[in-house]
């Protein structure tokens, strides 16, 4: 079977990278500018061996870096997203045109995008992703991180390929990873005061609160905001409500415990900006399958 490679922009963590090779891909590359971000992946040597550069894709001209079947484009959602909306920061953003760059020079045999469902409200950014000539594309939105994960996390996913290849929307998992499986026993939790203060209705807004023994529970998107106020969304754990541990917020992205994340808020924005391992490792499976 042949192993198609690939190479990933605006990587974060590597959740895109790490669902992609479990699906069979060989990573050659990773770029992003966040330095907690490729930090993160250096820690986690065990899972890439691939070279990870902390680069401003802006600067980086495309006949410089080696040419591979695959380009990846998780570029920043967070001016894409409707709830930009409320700080009129709705505005979108130019780094699709240096990822667009990429493709335009290298033309590689596929292309993927992931980001939230708010970027097909631009025009410009879905007419260059979608038009590019001598590319066939698939569009899925929403791909739901609930499908494998007990999150609720709405994605928009895109395909182009240069030969026609129809790629089937994802199906809900028949075993997906339960909530009650996430959280940890007797795990040791700081509570800052405001988060305290949150549960006792001191705040307008109440905090969302996951009970893992309701069958139906879910949790809600992790968010990078999660770093800055973690009393948004809280868990019950059997003895008290309390925050998400980071390695909890790890597992409702998919992240295998031998992942490693350090114990520190920082965590938490690079886990609530990466891609869902299970959702990256659908795609990555559909892509191994047009290569052979």
């Amino acid at each position: 079977m042949y192993r198609p490679t690939a190479k990933g922009y605006f990587s974060g963590a590597g959740g895109m990278e790490l669902g992609l090779q479990f699906a069979g891909i060989d990573i050659i590359q990773s770029v992003d500018l966040d330095k907690d971000a490729t930090d993160c992946m250096e820690e986690n040597r065990h899972y890439f061996n691939h070279a990870v550069l902390r680069r401003d894709v802006k600067d980086m001209t495309v006949l410089e870096q080696q040419p591979t079947d695959i380009i990846v484009g998780t570029y920043p959602c967070t001016k894409y997203s409707t709830i930009a909306d409320i700080h009129g920061t709705r505005t979108g953003d130019d780094l699709f045109l240096h990822f667009f760059r990429h493709i335009a020079i290298e033309k590689p045999e596929m292309y993927i995008v992931e980001n939230v469902p708010g970027m097909k409200k631009f025009k410009v950014v879905m007419e260059a992703m979608t038009k590019l000539p001598d590319y066939y594309v698939n569009v899925f939105c929403p791909v739901d991180a609930s499908y494998w994960l007990p999150q609720r996390r709405k994605r928009l996913i895109l395909v182009g390929t240069r030969k026609p290849y129809a790629i089937s929307h994802p199906t809900p998992s028949a075993a997906p990873v339960r909530l009650k499986d996430i959280v940890q026993k007797d795990a040791e939790v700081n509570i800052p005061a405001y988060v305290m203060n949150r549960i006792n209705g001191k705040y307008r807004d109440k905090p969302i609160i996951i009970d893992p023994d309701d069958p139906k529970s879910i949790a809600p998107t992790c968010v990078a905001h999660y770093a800055k106020d973690q009393g948004t969304r809280l868990v019950k754990d059997g003895k008290r409500i309390r925050p998400f541990t980071v390695r909890e917020y790890a597992r409702l992205q998919g992240f295998p415990d031998d992942f490693k994340f350090k114990n520190e808020l920082s965590s938490f924005k690079l886990i609530g900006n990466a891609v869902p391992v299970h959702m990256a490792e659908w795609v990555g499976t559909e892509a191994v399958k047009y290569f052979n």
